[in-house]
């Protein structure tokens, strides 16, 4: 059997990330080629230029990467009894749709559980589709009713095209 890895992704792979990125979108949402590579290009630069804050996972076999995920790290304010505070938030979980129901989906999220306790998070939230909850709650994620969240408007671009839709996850 073909061993399975969840490790850091390695800068020559963020291309490889950017067009997991697009495909989810695409799988998703229906989305045209055109544009594919100034995103995947755009992608990668953003993923290099944030590394710090958001620390990409890939999943691979073989040497081909089959699913990513982001945790994005958020300082949080400092009390008298924790001075360095932080939390994490689970972003962009995707396994390619011919390697899913295995499994390899946990997989990730448990590895990015392992990043969050070695960087000493205090906890890592998550924003699911319905299909992932219950691997999440297998993992210990439950909900908060303490976590509120609320839509917020955002203001129109002055950009030639307008705001530009977020793509969800």
């Amino acid at each position: 059997m073909t061993e399975i890895e969840v490790r850091a992704a390695r800068p020559a792979e963020l291309e490889e990330v950017a067009e997991l990125r697009w495909r989810w979108v695409a799988e998703r949402d229906g989305l045209a080629d055109a544009g594919r590579a100034v995103f995947v290009r755009e992608f990668a630069a953003w993923a290099r230029e944030n590394a710090a804050t958001h620390r990409c996972l890939v999943l691979a076999r073989d040497g081909r990467v089959l699913g990513m995920a982001f945790l994005a790290i958020t300082p949080r304010v400092p009390t008298p009894a924790a001075p360095s505070r932080a939390a994490g938030d689970l972003q962009s979980v995707y396994v390619v749709p011919e390697a899913r129901d295995g499994g390899l989906g946990g997989q990730l999220i448990d590895g990015v559980l392992r990043l969050a306790a070695e960087l000493g998070l205090e906890r890592v939230t998550v924003h699911s589709s319905p299909r992932a909850v219950p691997a999440y709650e297998r993992r210990g994620f439950a909900v908060a009713p303490e976590l509120l969240q609320a839509p917020v408007r955002r203001r129109r671009s002055a950009s030639p095209g307008g705001p530009r839709p977020s793509g969800g996850g």
